[in-house]
């Protein structure tokens, strides 16, 4: 049996970066950059107004107030998207509205909230700053500039800088392709009547849901029944139509847990099985690669009580999935919090905590859900975070200061 840290430490190890591909805009939510984002041109990539007004020479305003408004010449309009190619001249004025060019010959645009329009002139009851309400070409980024590096997840704000910058698709990391199953001849698919003994099979469900939060969407899944030819053939299926397979359930040491044989039959390398983690300990880990060795397969074959299956699956399979996709990051963000009630274990695992943190003034409060056992989901469920409580302690107390990691599907 191998700590938790060994644990992720050898998953990440085994895991390879996928290959790139060009994605186009509508598409690109969710993955992750495989180049750094590098301005195409200036940005802006024109001097223009950041607001309604009219642009000016500052000298005409220098005496200019709301008790003596200065008179100037309506010499035109330039709207967003007309050239602005005019050339200002004493005692004249441009209106100029929002996001449209501002000619080199404008020294400022004055808000229109201080001006009047009367008889072909404009009155301005304000002076102005040379550059006021001008935004200036490259005053954000700068033609070459590296604004983004790899490795960040693509989100709105991403995608709207990359079309403002002219990219109509960009380079990412392929998204891997999952096989998930589920084994037990007790489980049934939600909607079926159950028979005496049957439970509905969540942990598909559940798993699946779970790859989708990380925006992967091909995910295959099986139901094996507890016994070698059914394993067999899911566990062969499942290979063959994904780049990571994902067992639960018949990882422990029963009389029908035979997915890790049968893992190892298929060709499956077994890199460990067991870790000294609650819940969460019968985890599986292996790799398959291919004939030629260029490609390589991970297997997970994870608990099937259905906390230990999520748990497992976001501290485990989770950061091996981002790695995959090009994240620059796999590790869980961590809140200092202070617990509301003393906790006890035994010693000799490290124990994740289901719980739910809520800030009370600069203070966030850490309370551990209801319902701490592996097959209870209600305590999962209200969770927004996972309480790290150490190996070696066996209790933390009621007013102790605790690392919480947000459960990334809480974002």
């Amino acid at each position: 049996m191998i700590s938790f840290e060994e644990a992720l430490c050898e998953i990440l190890k085994a895991t390879c970066t996928l290959e790139r591909q060009d994605v186009r805009l509508a598409k690109l939510l969710g993955s992750y950059l495989a180049a750094p984002v590098v301005a195409t041109r200036d940005l802006p990539s024109f001097d223009n107004s950041a607001v309604d007004g009219f642009g000016v020479l500052t000298a005409d305003l220098r005496q200019a107030s709301p008790e003596s408004p200065v008179a100037l010449k309506l010499a035109g309009t330039i709207q967003a998207g007309d050239a602005g190619g005019e050339r200002l001249t004493a005692g004249a004025a441009f209106k100029i509205l929002t996001g449209a060019t501002v000619p080199d010959s404008v020294e400022a645009v004055v808000m229109r909230e201080f001006c009047e329009e009367r008889n072909g002139h404009v009155l301005v009851r304000k002076s102005v700053q040379t550059g006021e309400n001008i935004r200036r070409r490259g005053a954000e980024f700068q033609k070459g500039q590296e604004i983004l590096p790899p490795g960040l997840r693509i989100t709105p704000p991403i995608i709207g800088l990359l079309a403002m910058l002219g990219f109509s698709a960009f380079s990412v990391c392929k998204k891997p392709r999952l096989a998930v199953i589920a084994t037990g001849n007790e489980l049934v698919k939600p909607g079926r009547a159950l028979q005496p003994g049957q439970i509905y099979d969540s942990n598909t469900y559940a798993l699946v849901a779970a790859a989708n939060d990380l925006g992967i969407e091909l995910c295959r899944t099986f139901l094996a029944r507890d016994d070698a030819d059914s394993t067999r053939n899911a566990i062969k299926q499942g290979l063959r139509e994904s780049d990571v397979l994902i067992t639960a359930g018949g990882v422990s040491v029963g009389d029908y847990d035979i997915v890790k044989d049968v893992l190892e039959e298929c060709g499956v390398r077994g890199h460990f099985w067991q870790i000294a983690i609650k819940p969460g300990k019968p985890v599986y880990f292996g790799t398959l690669d291919s004939k030629r060795g260029s490609k390589r397969k991970l297997v997970f074959g994870l608990p099937g009580n259905p906390v230990s299956a999520l748990v497992t699956f976001h501290q485990l399979v989770r950061p091996s999935l981002l790695k995959m996709m090009g994240a620059s990051t796999f590790t869980n963000q961590t809140v200092p919090g202070k617990l509301t009630r003393t906790l006890s274990k035994k010693s000799g695992r490290l124990e994740f905590v289901r719980a739910v943190m809520s800030v009370a003034g600069n203070q966030a409060m850490v309370s551990p859900a209801a319902g701490q056992d592996s097959h209870m989901l209600g305590g999962l469920s209200l969770a927004n975070c996972l309480v790290r409580f150490d190996c070696d302690a066996d209790e933390l107390a009621e007013g102790a200061q605790v690392v919480a990691e947000l459960l990334s599907w809480n974002d």
